[in-house]
């Protein structure tokens, strides 16, 4: 058998995770970044949760799903961990993209929603034994 012949370790990977003896995608990089147009829960009769300011907002939880900076989750979100900053300024921790709606009021919600720091997703495993971001804050 040639080096050539011999699977690398991602592939070998990929194939313990598709005969379940090792599950390698039971972790991953599935939180989403931002979960666009989709408000914290709100059960009022009459389902107004563009309502919240952000002190409000802050402190509530989402129901359906999570979001987060770099995220790694199991495939059912029922854990997840992602990054938190602190600019030394403020007095709450930055734990999700900073974006400014497009239209005049808090009820455009995402249309036209515009993020203002830069991001990337430099390179990842098919099985995220590996997964490599970038992110840039902003200075003013």
């Amino acid at each position: 058998m040639s080096l050539s012949d011999k699977p690398s370790r991602e592939e070998t990977r990929l194939q313990e995770d598709k005969k379940r003896t090792k599950y390698w995608k039971k972790w991953g990089t599935y939180v989403a970044e931002r979960t666009w147009g989709v408000p914290r829960e709100d059960y009022t009769d009459e389902g107004d949760a563009w309502q919240f300011d952000f002190e409000t907002a802050k402190s509530r939880v989402f129901r359906w799903n999570e979001q987060g900076l770099a995220g790694v989750c199991d495939t059912h979100q029922l854990f997840n961990t992602t990054m938190a900053l602190w600019n030394e300024n403020d007095d709450i921790l930055k734990e999700s993209l900073f974006g400014l709606p497009g239209g005049a009021s808090s009820k455009s919600g995402n249309h036209g929603e515009d993020v203002k720091e830069l991001y990337y997703y430099l390179d990842n495993t098919p099985t995220h034994s590996y997964a490599k971001f970038l992110y840039k804050y902003p200075i003013s």
